[in-house]
């Protein structure tokens, strides 16, 4: 079995600025404030997270 993947496999490479920053931390509370939903836009699709009633967040499309 070769040791590289087969073309047209997608490989992620972690770029510089990736590794030397911590993700960005958001606090739910202040997503959502007084909300239950809330949706977010990322490449041109909406996406929406919600809070469950076990206080669980679910993210759809």
């Amino acid at each position: 079995m070769p040791d590289h993947p087969t073309a047209g496999s997608p490989v992620a490479t972690p770029s510089s600025s990736d590794q030397e920053r911590p993700p960005k931390r958001y606090q739910s509370k202040d997503l959502f404030r007084l909300n239950r939903e809330i949706e977010i836009e990322h490449q041109g699709r909406i996406y929406r997270m919600r809070v469950t009633q076990l206080n669980k967040l679910i993210l759809t499309a």
